[in-house]
């Protein structure tokens, strides 16, 4: 966890992070807990927001930002009411309009499409097109968050189809330069964007 812990701040410290999510699928709830307890205050010190992955009563429980649940975790509506109004819940949509819609529909934060690469993370349901991203941004103004595989070399295609935020985990962590220069490099590539 030193390690981590050190990563994370070198990366908060590169530039703007909107969102941190805590993603640990074999941890028991101890193991969440004391993750958390070292995370969430560099998450704060940098006005990260800092989700927990799956779990929403345990979001509650440690007083998270929100949580992220995935199609198979349990519904959007059962995560809004364990965690209440004022939480972040975000929903991953895979490759789906439906899927989607029925999420924003019902209050999601955010909608999460990927993966949009292949990706070492997770064994990917779902293999996503940019155009879901462009068709997204036309119709509805709930933000879309582009998921799997993302890097700095190839985070361009993403931003131009109208990605509101990147979900990037191998990335930052593994960049070869480290995390913080990833960060930066994302962030230029954002801004010069912006500026288009």
């Amino acid at each position: 966890m030193d390690d981590f812990e050190n990563a994370f701040s070198e990366a908060a410290s590169g530039g703007d992070i909107a969102c941190f999510q805590l993603r640990l699928k074999m941890a028991d709830k101890a193991e969440i807990a004391a993750a958390t307890e070292r995370l969430m205050p560099i998450a704060e010190r940098y006005g990260i927001a800092f989700l927990i992955n799956d779990n929403p009563a345990l979001a509650k429980e440690l007083g998270t930002d929100g949580v992220h649940i995935g199609q198979e975790d349990m519904p959007y509506n059962e995560a809004r009411q364990i965690v209440g109004d004022d939480m972040i819940v975000g929903v991953t949509c895979h490759d789906s309009r439906h899927l989607a819609m029925e999420a924003a529909e019902r209050g999601a934060d955010y909608v999460a499409f990927g993966a949009f690469y292949p990706t070492t993370t997770k064994v990917a349901k779902t293999a996503a097109e940019p155009e879901i991203l462009q068709w997204w941004t036309s119709l509805c103004e709930i933000p879309c968050v582009a998921i799997g595989g993302i890097t700095v070399d190839n985070a361009v295609p993403l931003i131009k189809s109208g990605a509101d935020f990147l979900a990037i985990s191998s990335g930052v962590w593994q960049h070869s330069e480290g995390p913080a220069h990833a960060v930066e490099a994302l962030n230029r590539i954002i801004d010069n964007r912006s500026a288009t």
